[in-house]
């Protein structure tokens, strides 16, 4: 960013949906300056780490981009996470200050929390409170020049937390230039021939990992970013055409989203000026992949990785088609029994990757140590195979994987099978405790446009099933409701969803359609082994 700020000062950096805010590449430059000097101003050091707890905004990105200048560590936290979840990141980051929006959801609720139990300055951007430190006040203070002693920072973040409590992942500091490439982004610009002439669209919050990348390799290479501040599905084809974007990031919600679309309003836009469509993140349906392709021509990629780093795929669409439902060719992958001995390829087992990614959780040796195998590689967590030619398909997560009956089934399976019947908008499965099979499967499903289930819902999406997947992957039992959790990012809060079902209180995570759930679950297609 900061030679395309030196090179080309009146480019624009980033543009802000559906607000309009324009940043230029000078303007991004000062900026980050500036918040450099605020942070020494404010008590950080090198080393130290700043917790920011803002939306998509230009507040964000400069805080950050300050922080990465003087050596110093920056968790995002998500916005809109609850008080006691951004207290917990806080106080688990081992955080010396937190620089937070006042329209952050929990603010309110975080400051008595900060007060009774962690000691550091809060400085709020924008806040009319006479008790807050005032972020904009501070950086407002601070010279645009350079800091001195320009060391390279670099991002802690957390686990989506989709199967527990989110651990932070934390990796070595980064040594040479402050403005030396990142050996991260370099491989990534260059695969999507990101440069000054890309208009690349930033759809999902940054505070989570892809989208954080995805963005400093963009400004790393002097692009357009447009970012969009929340996504909304007719929001995103009017910036593509607005903006003839070239390049853009998604999750496969956003790509389900896009397609529930009228063909009338989907035909209104032209997409024709994308060239590189990526998305991760989550686990893409063959026929959404499909359908998408139809539309937007073969300019969809896909990656498979994680926060923590140890490994990941590539595949384009090209390739896709050609081995449909894969994440890409894995030199380097392994499946593992659970005993840590290799399978034979087409078997299906645990996901590791070989190599010296150094990575370990904040203050968790024993997950650190639960992700490496006997061999000394690394996992995700994720099940899946390797075709002949090793080629890798995800199957689902090692946490969500259920036996009934003596059986392995992989809920993710069901999902996508569920999510092709035109009523179903989103879907979770999961297992449960069973007196006979040991655990039973069940679905949750979401309706498209909030509508209520009619009676015979759910044996009509019980018979679905059952015509493609068979009577031992159909759910026994399937509720209804409102909506499903998910983070912004598209990732499922599927462990909640699970313990609240087995509570009877989806209510807490999901607002149910109880007055029909009861009769329901007794559809006259329920299967048994």
């Amino acid at each position: 960013m900061h030679h395309a700020a030196t090179n080309h000062p009146d480019n624009i950096a980033l543009l802000f949906e559906p607000s309009g805010r324009r940043i230029t590449y000078g303007e991004l430059e000062r900026g980050a300056n500036r918040a450099a000097h605020a942070l020494r101003a404010a008590g950080l050091r090198a080393g130290e780490l700043l917790a920011i707890g803002m939306p998509n905004s230009f507040e964000l990105i400069q805080a950050f981009l300050g922080a990465a200048r003087i050596g110093a560590y920056f968790t995002p936290l998500p916005s809109k996470g609850s008080a006691a979840d951004l207290c917990y990141l806080v106080r688990d980051s081992e955080a010396r200050l937190l620089v937070a929006d006042q329209h952050l959801s929990a603010l309110s609720g975080l400051r008595p929390l900060l007060r009774e139990s962690i000691p550091i300055p809060l400085y709020v951007h924008g806040s009319a409170e006479p008790a807050d430190l005032s972020w904009d006040a501070l950086v407002a203070a601070q010279s645009s020049d350079l800091p001195a002693d320009l060391r390279p920072g670099r991002e802690m973040l957390y686990s989506s937390g989709s199967t527990g409590r989110p651990k932070g992942v934390r990796k070595p500091a980064f040594t040479g230039a402050w403005d030396a490439p990142d050996p991260r982004n370099v491989p990534l610009a260059r695969d999507t021939a990101l440069d000054e002439d890309s208009i690349f669209l930033s759809t999902s919050p940054l505070y989570h990992s892809a989208p954080l990348r995805f963005l400093q390799a963009a400004l790393s290479r002097g692009a357009t970013c447009i970012v969009m501040e929340h996504f909304e599905a007719e929001l995103a084809l009017q910036c593509i055409e607005r903006h003839r974007c070239t390049h853009s990031l998604w999750v496969p919600t956003m790509f389900h989203r896009l397609l529930r679309l009228e063909h009338s309003v989907r035909a209104r836009y032209d997409v024709c000026s994308m060239r590189e469509a990526v998305h991760g993140a989550a686990p893409c349906s063959v026929h959404v992949k499909e359908a998408m392709i139809d539309w937007w021509g073969p300019v969809l990629s896909e990656y498979y990785s994680g926060t923590e780093g140890v490994g990941s795929t590539w595949i384009t669409a090209e390739e896709w088609l050609q081995h449909k439902g894969s994440v890409g060719m894995a030199a380097t992958a392994h499946i593992l029994d659970e005993e840590g001995q290799e399978l034979p390829l087409g078997e299906t087992g645990t996901v590791y990757f070989e190599g010296a990614a150094e990575f370990s959780y904040w203050k968790d040796s024993e997950k650190t140590k639960a992700a490496s195998s006997p061999q000394g590689w690394r996992t995700f967590g994720d099940i899946g195979y390797l075709d002949a030619q090793r080629y890798l398909y995800l199957t689902d997560r090692r946490d969500f994987m259920l036996i009934s009956g003596g059986v392995n089934i992989y809920p993710q399976e069901v999902e996508s099978a569920l999510l092709e019947h035109p009523l179903v908008a989103d879907v979770a499965a999961f297992g449960v405790p069973d007196d006979d099979l040991g655990e039973s499967l069940v679905a949750v499903v979401q309706l498209e446009s909030g509508e209520s289930p009619a009676a015979d819902t759910a044996a009509e999406l019980q018979r679905w099933c059952q015509n493609r997947l068979g009577r031992i992957k159909t759910p026994k039992k399937v509720r209804f409701v409102l909506r499903l959790p998910r983070l912004e990012t598209g990732k499922l809060h599927k462990k909640r969803l699970r313990e609240a079902y087995l509570e009877d209180a989806l209510e807490s995570l999901a607002p149910p359609f109880r007055e029909q759930s009861s009769a329901l679950e007794n559809g006259a297609a329920a299967s048994s082994h």
